[in-house]
């Protein structure tokens, strides 16, 4: 199973290295990363498989909430079931 994670807020210094290491901390593997920077603002979507998720999804999405509170960025991430079913036409 996968998920999609975004990322927004200011660009600051490590942004992509601690969701990096949170998704290492529960297992995740990143399949696929987006980022760019415009202007001052970051921007990223990551596609993540969740095989080997340490816990419950609830508890990845909580920590990674936390990244985003410390850091002031809006994170969230939405398993790919959910958004498949956003996005159908």
């Amino acid at each position: 199973m996968k998920a999609v994670i975004t990322v927004i807020g200011k660009d600051t210094v490590g942004i992509i290295s601690a969701i990096s290491a949170e998704c290492a901390m529960h297992g995740v593997n990143i399949i696929d990363i987006s980022q760019s920077v415009l202007k001052e603002y970051f921007a990223m979507i990551m596609l993540v498989e969740l095989e080997g998720l340490k816990g419950t999804f609830l508890e990845f999405q909580t920590e990674l909430d936390k990244v985003g509170k410390e850091k002031n960025l809006d994170i969230r991430v939405m398993h790919e079931d959910i958004f498949n079913s956003m996005h159908r036409i």
